[in-house]
């Protein structure tokens, strides 16, 4: 069969829905958006992946709504509600997943400045 260049796409057909991307890291290889079911990019079953670690290193959630034309870096938000169940859980941040929660949660450092 004869290459057309098509790509499968990950956006739902006609749905207004918002999709997340996962962005996974494979050491010397690189970062890359990890391929996913198109039914499995809700905002439950990324979260429910992350934290039984479905990914190998993950960085980076981007969410993404074509019909509403907008994107964004969710990592914070998913980040905190890993946090947050496993707070209300009693357990730790699972081995797989704690660099990712570590990096996205740890408070932001604001520097003073000297007043004159």
């Amino acid at each position: 069969m004869p290459s057309t260049g098509w790509t499968p796409s990950t956006v739902p057909y006609g749905a207004d829905q918002t999709v997340y991307l996962v962005v996974d890291r494979f050491g010397r290889l690189g970062s890359f958006y990890r391929e996913i079911e198109v039914e499995r990019t809700d905002l439950e079953t990324i979260i429910t992946d992350l934290m039984s670690g479905q990914f190998n290193d993950p960085v980076r959630v981007v969410a993404f709504n074509t019909l509403e034309h907008w994107s964004e870096d969710v990592s914070k938000q998913i980040a905190d509600e890993i946090q947050t169940r496993c707070d209300i859980e009693g357990v730790a941040v699972p081995e797989h997943v704690s660099d990712f929660v570590a990096s996205h949660t740890s408070p932001t450092r604001q520097l003073s400045l000297r007043l004159v």
